[in-house]
């Protein structure tokens, strides 16, 4: 028997635009990931130590004091729930809203359908610096009697989330108006010739199929709505009535602030985003796709 050799291949030769494209994305990562772990750094040292030998300084020993004391100092717990108040009936209304109108888009033909949608996205192109002067005097002006503990859309958890759905409906509607445009016709075709209803169906029929574009929405929304800064701000005075992302001002002094302590305080903050991130990233990554073509 003869045992015929099998020539080995030969690697291919590295070529340097590839060996600089990784030592671009690596050096990118890092510029990304460096200001998140100085702020973990920092962290984790005492005021009083960075104050005598500075921040760039061998440190002389690390702890979890000021995540203790910023959780404490910052009654997180307390505003983690006003949070949870604004974002969950935020992201609910929203894609309740916005699938309504993208239902209506795309499962029916009539002519003003483009512009409808129009109507909706053209929001979006809208900067929310534009409208702070006559929404702040419409949300004082606004009587809610028995909805509110003010009577006012002003300083309330309600018109934080008016202004999230608002403001996040239109983005929502062009995205799953163009996913269900993907659906085949015939379903709702043979559910008509059943005798179907239009409640039905949108709630029995359409809404089920949608399912993954639901939650892509909803992972982004509801990181999104987490880590506003701005509506807080503007239409909340009431420390108690705060977000999270508002409230961890209380960290900071008249006098005296404490880097470290609010460091600690924003790492801790960061926690809940990046958990719905990793539990539903195949969802959040995908989200940034949906609706850019059709099936």
């Amino acid at each position: 028997m003869s045992s015929t050799a099998v020539p080995l291949k030969r690697r291919a030769p590295v070529r340097p635009a590839r060996v600089l494209l990784h030592v671009f994305l690596a050096g990118t990562a890092l510029a990304w990931l460096a200001p998140l772990l100085w702020a973990v750094f920092s962290a984790l040292r005492p005021y009083s130590e960075t104050s005598a030998k500075g921040y760039v300084s061998w440190p002389d020993k690390l702890s979890f004091e000021n995540f203790t004391n910023a959780f404490q100092q910052s009654d997180m717990m307390h505003y983690f729930g006003n949070t949870l108040i604004i974002a969950v009936p935020a992201v609910l209304l929203t894609l309740f809203l916005s699938s309504c109108v993208a239902f209506y888009v795309s499962r029916f033909d009539f002519r003003l359908s483009l512009a409808l949608l129009l109507v909706f996205t053209a929001g979006n192109l809208l900067p929310q610096q534009v409208i702070i002067t006559p929404l702040y005097r419409l949300y004082l002006l606004t009587d809610l009697p028995g909805i509110t503990a003010s009577g006012k859309l002003y300083d309330s958890a309600l018109g934080l989330v008016l202004i999230h759905v608002a403001f996040q409906s239109g983005f929502c509607a062009f995205v799953l108006s163009n996913y269900m445009r993907s659906l085949p016709q015939e379903l709702t075709e043979a559910a008509l010739v059943d005798g179907a209803s239009v409640w039905r169906l949108y709630w029995q029929i359409t809404l089920p199929l949608c399912k993954p574009a639901m939650a892509a929405l909803a992972t982004l929304l509801s990181i999104w709505i987490y880590n506003d800064f701005f509506w807080a701000l503007v239409l909340i005075s009431t420390g108690e009535n705060m977000p999270i992302t508002s409230a961890l001002n209380n960290l900071s002094g008249q006098y005296f602030t404490d880097p470290n302590l609010i460091a600690a305080g924003a790492l801790l903050t960061a926690i809940p985003t990046l958990i719905v991130y990793f539990v539903l990233q195949r969802q959040f990554v995908s989200g940034l796709t949906l609706g850019s073509n059709k099936g």
